[in-house]
């Protein structure tokens, strides 16, 4: 997921603008000008790194400099240094909760993300594990690059990347079938057709009507086997990628793979995340 610089640049000012408002006061009343410290970025649990680059970014921005012990995929121990921050004390302690948010929640997405796709790698699966985008507010671009950095698809990014009809489209046009008439009809033939079902009955209509891709919304892992071998005798004349979705977990993953699917789009890995333990130490005055 390449972005240029400068764009991240904005991304990372806007949160630290959130955060620091009108300045620091409590670094501004206690912290003399212009002292230098060096600071250590710690992990306090094994886990993958994410985001390693855009707290160098961050930091970087407040004129600090920056070496780094690690890359993005890296697995990290307990108490290993990621990386080490020299420069003003006051920049230092305004950068850090904004710097260390960031950077922990983007290594918890990814080293969530790598244990479902090191277990479906493990089951000999085929199928992606994809985010949704049931990410963070501000932080979508974030989010989905930890999901890649763990080895998982970050499906779609925004609105125009493909047509996907969902359950409030068909609601409004009345048919599941019809809406990917319409979408073929009237859509670029750049952009793949994706449509949420909620009932089997619909399966082959929405894949004869033309559909790229059609997501299972909430079926069990019994109705998903049915699906895909619904799918596989219908003899299509066109490939058609089965993606499913709702509620799957370490528990289940396994159950839904067996089904060979193409897809399994897992929400919490990025709606419910749990930040990776980071802290930030000041070392050296």
């Amino acid at each position: 997921m390449f972005v240029p610089i400068k764009l991240i640049e904005k991304r990372l000012i806007q949160l630290l603008n959130d955060d620091v408002g009108q300045g620091d006061v409590t670094a501004d009343a206690i912290i003399p000008a212009d002292f230098i410290v060096t600071a250590e970025v710690i992990a306090k649990e094994p886990g993958i790194v994410a985001g390693i680059k855009e707290a160098g970014i961050l930091a970087q921005i407040m004129d600090l400099k920056v070496k780094t012990n690690v890359v993005d995929g890296e697995q990290v121990k307990d108490k290993q240094v990621l990386m080490q921050i020299t420069g003003d004390a006051q920049a230092i302690l305004t950068v850090e909760r904004t710097l260390l948010n960031l950077l922990s929640r983007m290594c918890g997405i990814a080293t969530a993300t790598r244990k479902f796709t090191e277990k479906l790698k493990n089951a000999k699966s085929s199928a992606k594990i994809a985010a949704t985008r049931k990410t963070a507010p501000g932080l979508l671009y974030f989010d989905k690059k930890a999901v890649a950095i763990g080895g998982g698809d970050p499906h779609r990014l925004h609105l125009d990347d493909m047509i996907l009809i969902k359950d409030n489209h068909i609601a409004v046009i009345g048919d599941s079938a019809k809406a990917v008439k319409l979408a073929k009809e009237n859509g670029s033939f750049s952009k793949k057709i994706e449509v949420e079902i909620t009932k089997s009955t619909d399966i082959l209509r929405v894949a004869e009507a033309g559909a790229d891709i059609i997501m299972l919304d909430n079926f069990t892992p019994d109705e998903t086997v049915k699906a895909a071998e619904t799918l596989k005798n219908a003899k299509l004349p066109h490939k058609v990628l089965l993606e499913v979705s709702g509620g799957i977990n370490n528990e289940t993953l396994l159950d839904y793979a067996q089904a060979k699917v193409d897809i399994i789009s897992i929400g919490a890995l990025t709606h419910s995340v749990k930040s990776l333990d980071i802290s930030l130490e000041i070392i050296k005055k």
